[in-house]
């Protein structure tokens, strides 16, 4: 009963992007063969308003509901890290033709084989957890 207000959240998130076709395979086909906006709007939304919010909490010392200061630490910058992770990531998505995210709503949505995506992102983080040692960052 606790977690309820998340699921709630959840679920109408998960109307929101059934209804604006950002699950839709044939969208994210389009986008990555470079023939709709839709997208890449929805995406660049998205970044802007992160941009906006992150900057917002930095400035204004805000606090967790804990009332601990929110401190967002720099990343290290590494070319390879960023490139590689995200072509792997890119990759990912285009052969699966379902971001992350959207994967669970798909799910909710009766498209069931897409579980075989998250099992096998789960998966990938496991042997990444395993091999992460042993690789350069």
């Amino acid at each position: 009963m606790k977690y309820i207000k998340y699921l709630v959240v959840g679920i109408i998130f998960g109307i929101i992007l059934t209804k604006a076709e950002v699950i839709s395979w044939f969208r994210i086909y389009e986008m990555f063969k470079f023939q709709s906006f839709h997208m890449y709007g929805v995406i660049g939304s998205a970044v802007a308003v992160g941009i906006i919010l992150v900057q917002i909490i930095k400035r204004s010392h805000m606090h967790s509901m804990y009332g601990d200061e929110i401190k967002i630490n720099p990343k290290d910058m590494s070319i390879p890290r960023y490139l590689f992770g995200g072509i792997i990531f890119g990759l990912g998505w285009a052969m699966t033709g379902a971001c992350p995210g959207p994967m669970f709503i798909l799910v909710g949505n009766g498209f069931l084989i897409i579980i075989v995506a998250i099992l096998s992102g789960l998966l990938g983080t496991y042997v990444y957890g395993l091999l992460r040692p042993r690789l350069p960052h």
